[in-house]
């Protein structure tokens, strides 16, 4: 059916004008730039059910990814309650570790062995306390086990190299501290104990993707239209996973404002939003400016504060 027919029959003619040409934009590299308060939840969804009702791709050729499982969740169920469940359950909702989980499933299947992953905290700071004070240091407390837990995300995150580890300091009772011993300590009794943490996870997927192309050939057919929401929050190597994915079909929406980017000690990478047209010639840029939610004196203030960001 054409746009006009599917606003008209699922009641969509309240989007405004750039809300529509965010739905109508189905095919090719897209990135979506979106305020606060602009409907974009409802407009993705909008072009989800778009894609299945209006385009006729198979419900079942479209990944959401999203930040947090409850996300996943909400996008699900909200799809459901506009389309009902015909397809609610076919379109796949995932975050960017659920998709390495199933790269690393599908590995398992060709007869390999993947590492156990390790869920538990306890686990992983157990590690870190013993490569901790191995390195000389004293009975760290539990917030130098987490300040310790997060640099390693980091590193890994940000696909340093052991050496490049080393310029990654963080805070603990002893003072400033360089993570590239611990990490790298770290990182060999996690493989002594044929473990992995979630950030090792996707450091596996995304080797397992380069390494066996038949996987990769396998998930590309699967996976045909790719829409990645809270961008802004994305890793590098989570982009990474998401580009290797979508290189073949190209048909990809990255989702997010780079002002609203609050995750750098993570290893958020909104860098990516900015290198988007670079990264994929020949894409649109789209803008969402309208925020539908908060009073003028919020977006006044907020604003003021945004223009101070001089990138």
């Amino acid at each position: 059916m054409t746009f006009e027919e599917y606003k008209k029959k699922y009641q969509y003619d309240t989007l405004d004008s750039q809300q529509c040409a965010a739905v109508e934009a189905t095919d090719g590299p897209v990135l979506l730039l979106a305020v606060p308060g602009s409907g974009k939840t409802t407009t993705l969804i909008a072009r989800l059910g778009y894609l299945v009702y209006g385009k006729g791709v198979n419900a079942a050729n479209i990944l959401t990814c999203t930040y947090t499982v409850a996300a996943t969740n909400e996008m699900r169920e909200r799809f459901r309650t506009k389309f009902g469940d015909e397809y609610a359950d076919q379109m796949e909702f995932r975050t960017i570790n659920g998709i390495c989980a199933r790269i690393i499933s599908l590995y398992e299947k060709q007869g390999h062995t993947a590492f156990e992953l390790v869920a538990d905290d306890s686990r992983r700071y157990a590690i870190m306390r013993e490569v901790w004070m191995a390195d000389g240091h004293a009975f760290p407390a539990e917030s130098d086990l987490r300040m310790m837990s997060t640099a390693i995300t980091y590193v890994k995150n940000q696909m340093l190299t052991d050496d490049e580890a080393d310029s990654v300091s963080f805070n603990t009772s002893e003072g400033n501290v360089s993570i590239g011993p611990i990490y790298r300590s770290y990182k060999q009794a996690m493989r002594r104990n044929q473990w992995m943490d979630y950030d090792d996870q996707m450091v596996y997927a995304l080797t397992i993707l380069k390494k066996c192309p038949a996987i990769l050939q396998q998930l590309q057919t699967r996976y045909q239209y790719f829409c990645v929401d809270e961008a802004q929050d994305t890793s590098k190597i989570q982009h990474e996973v998401i580009a290797t994915l979508a290189s073949k079909s190209r048909n990809i929406m990255m989702v997010g404002d780079e002002d609203q980017s609050i995750y750098g000690f993570r290893a958020a990478c909104p860098q990516a939003l900015m290198d988007f047209e670079r990264n994929w010639p020949g894409a649109k840029v789209l803008l969402m400016e309208q925020n539908y939610r908060s009073t003028p004196q919020i977006v006044e203030a907020a604003d003021i504060f945004i223009k101070q960001n001089k990138t």
